[in-house]
Order: C-alpha cells, then sequence, then structure tokens
C-alpha cells in the first residue's frame, strides 16, 4: 500500500468508524454524544478530502478504491446501530435504516460474488448523493442526542407543571429551555426527513445495481 496522504485519510476514516459506538460505552451523555458527532463530522468532511486530493494529485490508487467505500459503510452503519439503539427503536427511524442496512449488505455481497466483474459497477453520481444525505441526516441525529440531554439536565428537579410555564412564556426562561428544545425538535426533524430521503435514494440505487449486475448473474 502506498502510504498517501489520501489514503491515510481514508485508513483513519475507517479506524474512527467503531470509535462511534465506543464513546457511548466510555462516557456519559451528553459527552458521548459531542464525541461522536465530532468524530463523525471530521470523517464526514474527510470522506470528500481524501477523494479531492487523490484526483488533484493524481493518487489514485486501488488500496484507496478499495478503503473508501468500506470506511463510508462502516461510519454509516455503525452510526445508524447507535443512533436507532438510543432511539428507544423508533419505527420511524428503524424502516429507513433498515433500508440503508439492507442496501449495504446487499451489495457488498453483489459485488463479492462478481469478483473481477464487479469493476464494471461504477459509483454513480446519485450514490453519491445517496452517501451525503446519509452523512447530513446522521449529523443532524446526533445533534438531537445533544439538544436533548441538556434539556433534560436542565429541566432535572423541576416540576412539569413549570417545565410548561416556562415554554408557554409565564415564566421567565433562565435556563433557555426554549431554544434547546427548538433545536432537539428542529435537528430531529430534519435528521429524520433526510434520512427518509437518504433511504429512497439508497433502494434507488440498490436497484441500479442490480439491474447492472443482472446479465452477469443470468447462468
Amino acid at each position: 500500500m502506498k502510504w498517501t496522504i489520501p489514503n491515510i485519510l481514508s485508513v483513519l476514516r475507517l479506524a474512527a468508524a467503531p470509535l462511534v459506538a465506543v464513546m457511548f460505552l466510555y462516557f456519559s451523555r451528553p459527552y458521548a454524544d459531542w464525541f461522536a458527532l465530532g468524530l463523525f463530522i471530521v470523517a464526514s468532511v474527510t470522506d470528500w478530502f481524501d477523494g479531492y486530493l487523490a484526483r488533484s494529485w493524481g493518487q489514485e490508487t486501488k488500496m484507496g478504491a478499495m478503503i473508501d467505500p468500506i470506511a463510508d459503510k462502516a461510519m454509516v452503519v455503525i452510526a445508524l446501530m447507535v443512533i436507532v439503539g438510543y432511539s428507544s427503536m423508533s419505527p420511524w427511524l428503524v424502516l429507513p435504516a433498515t433500508v440503508i442496512l439492507f442496501r449495504e449488505v446487499f451489495v457488498s455481497g453483489l459485488r463479492e460474488f462478481l469478483g473481477d466483474v464487479a469493476g464494471t459497477l461504477k459509483v454513480t453520481r446519485l450514490a453519491k448523493w445517496k452517501t451525503a444525505t446519509q452523512m447530513v441526516a446522521i449529523t443532524f441525529l446526533f445533534g438531537q442526542g445533544v439538544f436533548e440531554h441538556y434539556l433534560g439536565m436542565s429541566t432535572l428537579g423541576m416540576d412539569q407543571d413549570i417545565v410548561s410555564d416556562i415554554l408557554i412564556g409565564e415564566i421567565k426562561d433562565d435556563h433557555g429551555l426554549g431554544w434547546k428544545l427548538d433545536g432537539m425538535v428542529w435537528s430531529g426533524w430534519i435528521g429524520l426527513v433526510l434520512l427518509w430521503i437518504a433511504g429512497a435514494l439508497t433502494a434507488v440505487t440498490g436497484y441500479d445495481y442490480f439491474r447492472k449486475a443482472w446479465p452477469h448473474l443470468k447462468d
């Protein structure tokens, strides 16, 4: 393997993928959410950066072409596992997450079965949009966890009626409950909508890969 900067970034992103889950084993929330969110944002940025550098510097390698999609899939799959697990298995998250996970396993198995022919299944522009949408959705969903836990910390020990009065403006909001609630709601909704869009794109691109692979599977 040639240790070019793009390849190093890809390897670091692959190594960071399991750390997203490990954060929740060794840190309490919301610190685990912050660490996971930071790791995921850095990994998402390097996903674009390493590909751009490899093309710009003429450093595209077979090893880099292999590691890059593996790192993307590992990051997305592990992040979705953590988010779904901490959402108490909300069906609104489970369904698009299931579609995404199924597609990743299906396409990976398809590529492995096709062997050398798999090189003909090029990554399409729609597939790149799918990956970008997944990463933005997951970033917002991790952000929701941050807002949710700061809101919970701010209301700890408060009577429910007092919280309600603060949120409707009858009591001065000295603890910032309003903006924390808004942040939680908006980041959750944006993340959820984007995840459903990503799920739809995932299904479309998965079918596209299968359609292109079908001539090689007929025998």
